[in-house]
């Protein structure tokens, strides 16, 4: 298959992806040290396509909602980037870790400053500032979800959330860290509770297609007005492409060639600037706590379509 042209539908593309997937033995095993997450089916399977103008292709589960998780990091960068610009740039680096996303060790010897916002970590610091301007940084996401993918049933699964705060001692660790050091405007305990609220929103593959889909339209919400600069959106893209799948994002990038950002309820989403948003989700995750099916499905995607920004 040659490269797409515009006017090619992507959903003979999606068939066969899931076809290919559906024969695909290893399917890794779900996050465990959430029950929630634990008791999915790991060969669940969907994928979504959204182009800029909102029309949406899906196939298998891409209707089912799922634990977005660390998805939701994208999100809540690019609404505290809107509203702060470079400043933030201050208090969060947008290098790759090299680390696990929960470590501590990169942050003793770098003064606090995470090392990217999609660790935990840089993600803590950037829930803390939006909350800091907002005054409701869950709620700001959910309703920036709900408007871009016209999905206003979308909502917070507070089974997750008191499930992620009872296990959440070493993102309690983290925020008291970086307050030592003054990177850190809120008391934790509220960082900590709008943080895994924002964690725990569940939506489907078409949902997170849609809401991603304004960094293909290089920063323009679904309602035409702008949310990003062009250049803050291109910012946004490079750091998924070299941030977005915890210590696997040099694979990820040479498997599939476009920015992403997974999370650990099995989803990933990606976008193609100027022609598409994806959301992949199935549970089984690797031992970096990447999707399996979703990597290859997007490695399949790239390699059928010829889509990528390289």
């Amino acid at each position: 298959m040659g490269i797409m042209t515009a006017s090619t539908t992507f959903h003979p593309v999606l068939e066969r992806i899931a076809e290919e997937i559906e024969r695909t033995p290893g399917r890794g095993r779900p996050a465990d040290y959430i029950p929630a997450l634990a008791a999915r089916d790991p060969r669940r399977f969907g994928m979504a396509v959204a182009e800029p103008d909102g029309t949406v292709y899906g196939v298998g589960d891409w209707r089912e909602p799922f634990s977005a998780q660390s998805l939701t990091k994208v999100f809540t960068l690019a609404l505290d980037l809107a509203r702060e610009g470079d400043a933030l740039w201050e208090h969060v680096g947008r290098e790759p870790s090299g680390n696990p996303f929960n470590s501590l060790v990169q942050l003793e010897y770098e003064n606090g400053i995470p090392r990217n916002p999609f660790i935990n970590a840089g993600a803590l610091v950037v829930t803390d500032r939006l909350h800091t301007r907002t005054g409701d940084a869950s709620g700001e996401l959910l309703a920036f979800l709900r408007a871009e993918s016209g999905n206003p049933d979308l909502s917070f699964d507070e089974e997750v959330a008191a499930s992620e705060t009872a296990h959440g001692d070493r993102n309690a660790a983290l925020g008291h860290f970086m307050a030592s050091y003054g990177n850190i405007d809120n008391p934790v305990p509220v960082l900590l509770d709008e943080y895994f609220r924002q964690c725990s929103i569940t939506a489907s593959c078409a949902d997170l297609a849609l809401a991603t889909a304004f960094l293909a339209r290089h920063g323009v919400r679904a309602d035409g007005t702008r949310l990003l600069t062009r250049s803050q959106a291109k910012q946004i893209n490079a750091i998924m492409l070299t941030c977005g799948t915890y210590d696997a994002a040099g694979d990820f990038a040479y498997r599939v060639g476009l920015p992403g950002k997974s999370g650990v309820g099995g989803g990933i989403i990606a976008v193609v600037p100027g022609r598409c948003a994806l959301c992949v989700w199935s549970p089984g995750l690797d031992e970096r706590g990447n999707s399996v099916a979703g990597m290859a499905a997007l490695d399949r995607f790239t390699t059928l379509t010829g889509l990528s920004v390289f």
